[in-house]
């Protein structure tokens, strides 16, 4: 049996969980605690570096306590101590990370450092007991990216964004709008009520041979659309998230679906592929009913967790740490690592054009 207690400060969620495997049984998360500080941030439209890492100071011992507690256990019984160490905001990944550092020394227990990427990639085998090898499409906030999953630290990057994230078009677009955050649910909450085909928004990358995305120019357009409508009605806002939105599932849709027809040739043998989606934006239902047609068409299963997976939280770094440890990869000093703003999953493919000298924000 391995138990292990996952740590997330990464952005704006303070979370604590216990994350349990027993031999011959499916994984079991023993609990998942996670405080939003959405409402810290809302008055802003976005987050706030420092406002998030103080709220992290403030809640994190009392969440990592909630959690040993939901779960039934004391640190005693934890086989060791993952936390985030990057990609994210540096503040929140100090207070998360020598929290866990701490917590471990002090309970004598290994401390594992986990790239936050790898919690996204590997949650769905947490889930659903998936086999590598599979392909996983990442969009958040701060992530846009097709990675195939060959195995627990064996990730390469087959599409990334050169420019903005696509959470971050959602955020930018409400925020031009006069939408509150966070954008992305509200967003596709007043698309709801709106005509798609009124503004004919570009779908950035959409028959290039090139299989990476962008978001920037689409970003644009809403900008230049909300300006020669102003002063905009209900009507007109609606009308154009809804817009927005239909060009972002024709982009997603096409991009991935040329890294389906790659995983169908690069593995001919696999009979029933599969294509993972995480991340906040895997919760937009147009986007997931885009993404499921294209598996349907070219004979993939279509995975996405429960939302509350999908999203930040220490399950997917308390399991991490549970394959890292199985696979033998929990060796080297966690307790000298140094937080990572930037930590892609797959660190041999060079930078895509256009995403400057440290590669892209995602």
């Amino acid at each position: 049996m391995i138990r292990v207690l996952g740590i997330e400060t990464s952005c704006d969620e303070t979370a604590a969980s216990v994350v349990v495997l027993r031999e011959g049984d499916a994984p079991e998360i023993l609990s998942n605690v996670v405080l939003s500080q959405i409402e810290d941030h809302a008055a802003f439209g976005g987050v706030v570096p420092e406002i998030a890492a103080r709220a992290h100071v403030e809640a994190l011992d009392g969440i990592v306590e909630a959690a040993l507690a939901d779960a039934g256990v004391d640190l005693a019984a934890v086989d060791a101590v993952a936390a985030t160490a990057g990609p994210g905001l540096v503040g929140g990944l100090i207070v998360g990370l020598m929290t866990a550092k701490a917590v471990a020394s002090a309970a004598g227990k290994p401390l594992l450092a986990i790239n936050h990427l790898e919690g996204h990639a590997l949650t769905a085998r947490l889930t659903d007991g998936l086999r590598f090898p599979y392909l996983l499409l990442l969009v958040s906030g701060g992530h846009t990216q097709i990675v195939l999953v060959r195995g627990v630290g064996d990730y390469q990057r087959w599409a990334t964004t050169i420019d903005d994230a696509l959470g971050e078009a959602f955020d930018k677009t409400a925020k031009m709008l006069g939408l509150p955050y966070p954008g992305g649910p509200n967003v596709e909450k007043t698309a709801k009520g709106g005509d798609p085909m009124r503004f004919a928004f570009p779908r950035p990358m959409k028959g290039s041979a090139q299989p990476d995305f962008s978001f920037a120019g689409l970003k644009t357009a809403v900008r230049q659309a909300a300006s020669a409508a102003a002063p905009l009605s209900d009507k007109d806002v609606a009308d154009i998230c809804a817009s927005f939105q239909a060009a972002v599932s024709d982009a997603l849709a096409d991009r991935v679906g040329r890294c389906l027809q790659r995983f169908r040739e690069t593995f001919p043998d696999i009979g029933t592929p599969v294509l993972v989606i995480a991340g906040g934006v895997a919760a937009n239902r147009e986007i997931r009913a885009s993404l499921e047609a294209q598996c349907r068409e070219h004979g993939f299963r279509f995975i996405a967790p429960p939302h509350e997976l999908c999203t930040d939280n220490a399950a997917m770094i308390a399991w991490a740490g549970i394959e890292r440890l199985r696979a033998g990869l929990a060796g080297g000093d966690a307790f000298a690592f140094v937080p990572r703003s930037r930590w892609p999953l797959d660190e041999v493919s060079a930078p895509v054009v256009g995403s400057g000298r440290r590669g892209a924000k995602a």
